[in-house]
């Protein structure tokens, strides 16, 4: 269940939430197949496969390959991995340094190239002392992050000039909806607008296995509506290039959802929900700067 029972501090919300990300990588290796992705060179995962249908518009040549892409809120690495099977030169970056671990770990064992760094989003810049051609946060991401004004700027900061930024999250207004209802009605009883501290969830179970108890129960997630996410960005000095709604989702959301090859889906009437946003933006160009060049061999 879900409260407004407020932290004493956004610290100690954070710190709540690295412990229950800590203690969720041990099942999360299981559940997101961890083994399969090392025994085939050429699996990827379901996500980056997605998105890169989103982003691909906005590539040189509709690849990465020869790119240089950071991953923000990374996780165990299997998305950035994936980015780095397509081409990439890669980055990951979290704020679990369980994850992380578990990400170098894969890495190794797949034979792939890529860093992992442990970070919060916020000191990202400090941690990383690089800038990239693409910017890219997956999905289920933005609800961890306290401040969004905080967040655009690091984005904007890790770009070069004329690079790519790319996120796919859950739609603000499907945080709004009443998630526990079983008779399929789509009732608001959530804010979609931010309330300025964050929501409470005291459950103690995964997305990914429902049967996994976790000690470290208590987690802290804020709320964003579609407004405040763009309008970061824009202040940040991103010029936005696309913006989508759609009609999918990659987790059940809702109980009442059905699972298709592209997603889960409402069974009926799914034109009344955007289940996931998109967009994309870019850094504008200084002045004698390149624009993102097509680097592949």
């Amino acid at each position: 269940m879900a409260s407004y029972r407020a932290p004493m501090s956004e610290t100690a919300a954070v710190a709540a939430n690295r412990a229950n990300w800590d203690e969720r990588v041990a099942s999360h290796l299981i559940a997101y197949g961890v083994e399969d992705f090392i025994a085939d060179p050429t699996r990827t995962t379901s996500i980056v496969r997605d998105d890169l249908a989103l982003m691909a518009p906005h590539l040189p040549g509709g690849s990465p390959a020869g790119l240089d892409l950071v991953h923000l809120q990374c996780h165990i690495g299997l998305d950035t991995l994936s980015w780095a099977r397509l081409g990439a030169r890669v980055t990951g970056i979290d704020f679990s340094s369980a994850s992380t671990a578990a990400a170098r770990d894969v890495a190794a064992r797949a034979g792939l190239a890529a860093t992992f760094l442990d970070s919060d989003v916020d000191s990202a810049l400090d941690a990383c002392g690089d800038r990239f051609d693409v910017v890219y946060t997956g999905v289920g991401a933005l609800c961890w992050l306290p401040d969004l004004t905080r967040w655009a700027r690091v984005v904007a900061g890790l770009l070069r000039p004329g690079g790519l930024f790319a996120v796919r999250d859950a739609h603000p207004v499907l945080s709004a909806v009443d998630d526990d209802r079983s008779d399929g009605a789509l009732v608001l009883t959530h804010p979609y607008f931010p309330t300025g501290g964050p929501q409470h969830y005291d459950d103690g179970t995964t997305y990914a296995d429902a049967d996994v108890r976790l000690q470290h129960a208590d987690t802290y997630e804020w709320q964003h509506s579609l407004a405040e996410i763009v309008q970061a960005l824009l202040d940040a000095g991103l010029t936005l290039t696309s913006l989508a709604e759609h009609r999918t989702i990659p987790w059940r959301a809702l109980p009442q959802m059905v699972e298709t090859a592209g997603g889960y889906v409402l069974p009926v009437g799914g034109d009344r929900l955007p289940l996931t946003f998109s967009l994309t933006a870019t850094k504008p160009l200084g002045r004698g700067a390149d624009r993102l060049r097509d680097t592949r061999p």
